[in-house]
């Protein structure tokens, strides 16, 4: 294991080593760790002194001519500008390099990051679901975008249509209904902000698809079963992988929601869980006992006593930020492939969770309540899975004897 205190260095950032090492410490890094981002400091100082820089001629392009300098000389590690990101964060928070200059958008770009601020401030999205609205806009408006700053002017129904037809093409029913309902939002965005004088949301085609018109995917009590047992509980990640788990399987969690699990949410003397869902919304469930005690397990031997914030869920290496929804959609992925289960996603999850009710006795009602749906249309494709029910309720085919 390497020891971090015979890490030698030299130069104008050697006064900052020992404020940077206990930062590391305090953030959870490993000793090997920790050593190896004490020797990219010591590599970057003595850059520094055959530059003759001091720590405020730091700045961005200084930090990429290390890197190219780093990548000249051979070496196979900490090549991009992300090895750096702790280093200079702390030396920026001291105030000893210069701050980031923001990046100023121009073009398309600068119009959809305008786009985005939209979506967050005034619709009220989350920054994944913005995201994903930026992305399935953005050829239309790189396409179309003129001049600077962008222009749409002259942008008529039928640049509208053309877009919508060519995109859409061969994708699933759910890719082509997330293209149009992200288009149908920009134009109403585009009109309000005045960058086209016609309103033209009208003019964005529907996509073809019928509500309840497939089953739900979903794993079978066994299979739910094999994937909990597929986490190694003598390690801190497979506390928490499993708690992540029990509350997607059990409970019908959303992956952002499990991400955005605070520790007063958690109301362990009532015995219930706040889950704060879509539209800023936040409800009450109750708490099961299993998902209790999986949640009491990883709080108590698996969460890092360095974890950042206040969030449940954190990251298994330093430094220990909050999980990201892509992070716990990755958990139930990496689980599935450790169980020989077909690759499994967070929402399939919910699925399982909404199945193993309705077989087990539960109304739709009360599925709705326990998944937070606002329509019961939108649970209604759970009775599908009630096949024994269904059967019941089918007629005999004529001819055949009843």
């Amino acid at each position: 294991m390497a020891d971090p205190s015979k890490v030698r260095m030299s130069g104008p950032l050697t006064p900052f080593r020992g404020g940077f090492a206990s930062e590391l410490a305090r953030q959870g890094y490993l000793p090997n760790s920790l050593s190896s981002q004490l020797h990219l400091m010591a590599h970057l100082s003595r850059w520094m002194t055959g530059e003759a820089l001091e720590p405020r001629g730091l700045t961005a392009e200084a930090s990429e001519r290390f890197l190219a300098h780093r990548r000249s000389q051979g070496y196979v590690l900490w090549l991009s500008a992300k090895a750096l990101v702790p280093l200079l964060g702390y030396l920026r928070d001291l105030g000893a390099v210069p701050p980031v200059r923001p990046v100023v958008l121009s073009g398309p770009e600068g119009l959809l990051e305008t786009y985005r601020k939209y979506l967050l401030a005034e619709r009220g999205l989350v920054a994944g679901s913005a995201e994903a609205y930026v992305i399935a806009v953005r050829p239309f408006v790189t396409a179309r975008a003129v001049g600077e700053p962008a222009s749409l002017v002259g942008l008529a129904p039928a640049d509208v249509t053309g877009f919508v037809l060519a995109a859409c093409t061969g994708r699933s029913t759910g890719s082509a209904k997330l293209i149009v309902t992200a288009l149908k939002s920009l134009l109403g965005f585009l009109h309000v902000e005045g960058l086209i004088a016609t309103p033209l949301a009208a003019a964005v085609p529907s996509v073809a698809g019928w509500k309840l018109a497939g089953l739900p995917r979903y794993l079978g009590p066994g299979e739910v079963h094999r994937l909990l047992n597929a986490c190694d509980l003598e390690t801190p990640t497979g506390r928490r992988d499993l708690a992540i788990l029990m509350l997607l399987a059990r409970l019908g969690l959303r992956a952002g929601e499990v991400a955005s699990m605070r520790l007063s949410d958690i109301d362990w003397r009532a015995g219930e869980l706040v889950v704060r869902g879509k539209g800023s919304r936040s409800e009450r469930l109750p708490l099961p006992t299993d998902v209790g005690d999986a949640l009491a397990s990883y709080l108590r031997q698996g969460r890092p006593p360095t974890a950042e914030g206040r969030n449940v869920f954190v990251r298994a290496h330093a430094p220990h930020r909050a999980l990201t929804s892509g992070a716990v959609t990755n958990i139930v992925y990496a689980a599935s492939l450790r169980a020989g289960l077909p690759r499994t996603g967070a929402h399939q999850l919910r699925h399982s969770a909404a199945t193993a009710m309705v077989r087990g006795g539960a109304g739709l009602p009360e599925v709705g309540q326990v998944l937070r749906h606002r329509l019961l249309l939108t649970t209604a494709i759970y009775a599908k899975v009630d096949r024994e029910g269904l059967r019941s309720l089918a007629r005999a085919w004529p001819g055949e004897p009843k």
